[in-house]
């Protein structure tokens, strides 16, 4: 009997074989339910998460195209009152050696949204045994709170979302001191372009980006029912809780394009070859942008200015040809 490091072994070895041939993909990799993805790729397997409103499940798969028919999980699932509903943007991350499920839930009232986590094991984002879900507190904002994400920098780990500061949806960051615990929340970036505040004012879904030892937060801007788009801030100070420390590109750096429309709450994954930066991000099939289940899910390659500012080009257009992540 093969031991499973042998079958994984295995799988790995076909899908090297498989991109020596060259193989592609096509895009949306989800037709449905393809809304704020996170993806990574991990000992030989893609995993890949989106937005399904009820429950948090995973698909994983040897390669991007597999993720199409890929294995799926449900790790989370509840009816209990006080976070059952509105299941949005779940990212899993490794913090100090186990994977945790962060995404954002609440009641049936979607004002009523908050930032949940689960622990999970030590072996890899499939298979999660979730303890019960807890509500991270932000001590001196505990109010409505989206799409967290984790940022990692020598200085520690930091907790990055989305929050109100009156009418203007804005990100918040906050020190971890521990994969369950932050400290007080600061302020970084407000919508104040133009192209940030179309139908309502709003900066959400940010993700790190950490390239030739710069470090950037990407996050959407505008109203996800209008021109939705990724606007950039870097960071320029040894502080990410300064928020003079973060200057933000004064135009969006990846909009709608080539039958991709709304472009938006992204994620980025390193390459099996642990080189190359993936940009994965869903879209809307048509101009009558929504935030609902009808946007799916896209991953394209991540190229460079040569100011080494990150180049993310334009969508690339639904059923053309994509080489496989190397």
């Amino acid at each position: 009997m093969r031991t499973s490091s042998a079958i994984l072994g295995l799988y790995v070895l076909a899908t090297s074989a498989l991109l020596a041939l060259g193989a592609t993909f096509t895009n949306p990799i989800r037709d449905e339910n393809g809304s704020d993805p996170w993806m990574t790729y991990f000992d030989g397997y893609y995993y890949l998460t989106t937005t399904e409103w009820t429950d948090v499940t995973i698909t994983r798969a040897t390669t991007v195209e597999g993720l199409k028919t890929g294995e799926t999980t449900v790790a989370f699932s509840t009816t209990a009152t006080a976070y059952c509903c509105n299941v949005w943007a779940p990212e899993i991350h490794l913090v100090n050696g186990i994977w945790y499920i962060y995404y954002v839930a609440g009641t049936s009232d979607a004002a009523n949204q908050h930032i949940q986590v689960l622990e999970g094991n030590a072996d890899s984002p499939w298979g999660l045994i979730p303890t019960p879900v807890r509500r991270i507190v932000i001590p001196n904002r505990d109010v409505w709170s989206i799409d967290p994400t984790i940022m990692v920098l020598s200085s520690g780990q930091y907790l990055v979302y989305s929050s109100f500061n009156g009418d203007l949806q804005s990100l918040y960051i906050a020190k971890m001191t521990d994969a369950l615990t932050v400290g007080d929340a600061v302020l970084i970036s407000e919508p104040t372009y133009s192209w940030e505040t179309e139908g309502n004012p709003v900066n959400e879904g940010p993700v790190a980006l950490y390239h030739g030892g710069r470090t950037w937060l990407v996050y959407s801007a505008s109203y996800c029912w209008n021109n939705y788009k990724l606007g950039m801030l870097e960071l320029v100070g040894s502080d990410p809780m300064v928020a003079s420390n973060w200057v933000k590109n004064p135009e969006p750096i990846f909009q709608a394009a080539d039958g991709d429309y709304g472009p938006g709450h992204n994620y980025f994954f390193i390459s099996p070859n642990g080189e190359d930066i993936w940009n994965v991000f869903h879209a809307s099939p048509t101009s009558t942008v929504a935030c609902d289940g009808t946007r799916r899910t896209f991953v394209q390659p991540v190229n460079w200015n040569s100011d080494g500012t990150p180049n993310l080009g334009s969508p690339i257009a639904p059923g053309v040809a994509v080489t496989e992540p190397a």
